[in-house]
């Protein structure tokens, strides 16, 4: 019966999980409209609170602040759940492209998905405005909003760029005098468990895969796909943009190395081709940028048979995303204790600033980026991005217009280019 309560919630969640483009900025803004706005599940304030804290800790920081949303509203289980209906749309999808990889041509299927970019700016751009309006409201804010836009802009793609500018954000506001609430915060309990699952769990998976190589077990290329995942699940700073490198080197580079050539150590490997397929599909999949681990693991295993590259997306996808669940749950508690000190009370002002800062510069990089490239694309895609970019704006700011009416057609709109 408790679950049954919750059904609503996860509809939700479901609902964010086909509709979030963008990458974890864009999704930011449709937890804003859809968990703040909508359903009143949390406050625009704790939001911004959960997006800071998961934008400091590894893993995927989308995923982990719906999961602490989940876990507000429900606990453990919930959360957990929460995780689940997530990541499946995306990991489905993933894994399905990989399959189908072989077979067909998916450049036709792309060009009908190629105005979605400018849409998940728009999401961004709305979230922007609503959000200024809530934590920008004193000179210090507004300085920081302005300093934290321009330092993204120019270094969006380094992971440390985002952690450095929040912790730096929490220190400039507490030269000010605002209030500490008298009453304080109740003790959060720290999850031991979680910690002692996520460090077990990564000492057991490199021993094993490392076992499986030396001894070159039937099943290897398994028992490696996860320790390669969740290692990266664990030590991933920066998101999807950090992730893709990473990747690459581990199944492109290093394969093609003379160190490995020369041992000619059997290493788990895919064509640049296909990474780099993989790598642009998953930009153009709603969900999560992680997903694509389900594709690499999907990829990875092709010569074993079907039922061998469905096991390997979701092997891939369970070794990513479960570091950011256990992290995320064992250090969140940490994060509230410290509320009931005054040090860190009035860093969330600052804090607060900069992730709306941090939106505002991504907006303004993922622009910068559609201008750069404008040379390629003709005139009348040049004014469907930005007829879409606009519209998406106004119709998600003003009229509340529900996302995937604005993604199915922003998508019916790409298709139409394709014919012109």
């Amino acid at each position: 019966m408790k679950l049954l309560r919750h059904i609503p919630f996860l509809t939700a969640v479901f609902k964010h999980s086909i509709t979030a483009f963008g990458g974890p900025q864009g999704h930011l803004g449709l937890l804003q409209y859809r968990f703040v706005d909508q359903r009143k599940d949390l406050s625009a304030e704790e939001l911004m609170e959960y997006n800071a804290f998961c934008q400091l800790l590894p893993g995927a920081s989308s995923t982990q602040t719906i999961v602490l949303i989940g876990f507000k509203r429900g606990g453990i289980w919930l959360a957990l759940l929460t995780l689940l209906v997530w990541i499946l749309p995306a990991t489905i999808l993933m894994g399905l492209a990989a399959i189908l990889y072989n077979y067909f041509d998916f450049k036709q299927e792309l060009k009908s998905l190629s105005l979605l970019p400018p849409m998940a700016i728009g999401f961004i751009a709305s979230a922007t405005i609503v959000l200024y309006k809530k934590a920008i409201n004193s000179p210090i804010t507004k300085i920081i909003f302005i300093c934290t836009s321009l330092l993204i802009l120019l270094s969006f793609k380094n992971p440390w760029t985002i952690p450095i500018v929040l912790v730096l954000a929490g220190v400039a506001t507490n030269f000010s005098q605002k209030r500490i609430p008298t009453d304080g915060t109740a003790p959060k309990q720290i999850r031991w468990s979680s910690f002692i699952i996520f460090t077990v769990l990564f000492i057991i998976a490199g021993f094993i895969s490392e076992e499986a190589s030396r001894q070159n077990w039937t099943y290897r290329k398994a028992f490696n796909l996860f320790e390669n995942n969740y290692r990266f699940g664990s030590m991933v700073f920066g998101g999807g943009d950090v992730l893709m490198p990473m990747m690459y080197e581990q199944y492109v580079a290093r394969p093609n190395s003379e160190h490995v050539k020369k041992t000619k150590r059997e290493v788990l490997k895919i064509s640049k081709e296909a990474f780099l397929t993989g790598s642009g599909i998953v930009r153009a999949m709603p969900g999560p940028v992680f997903s694509v681990a389900s594709f690499t693991g999907a990829f990875l295993l092709k010569d074993k048979g079907l039922a061998w590259q469905i096991a390997g997306a979701f092997i891939g996808s369970i070794g990513i995303f479960l570091p950011s669940f256990f992290i995320v749950l064992f250090f969140f508690p940490i994060w509230q204790n410290f509320k009931k000190y005054a040090i860190f009370y009035r860093s969330l002002e600052g804090i607060y600033a900069a992730v709306v800062g941090i939106m505002l510069g991504a907006t303004l990089y993922f622009i910068k980026d559609i201008v750069v490239e404008v040379d390629q694309f003709s005139t009348i895609n040049l004014i469907g991005y930005v007829f879409v970019f606009v519209t998406s704006t106004y119709l998600i700011y003003r009229h509340k217009l529900a996302s995937q009416w604005i993604v199915l057609l922003t998508i019916g709109l790409g298709y139409l280019t394709t014919l012109i």
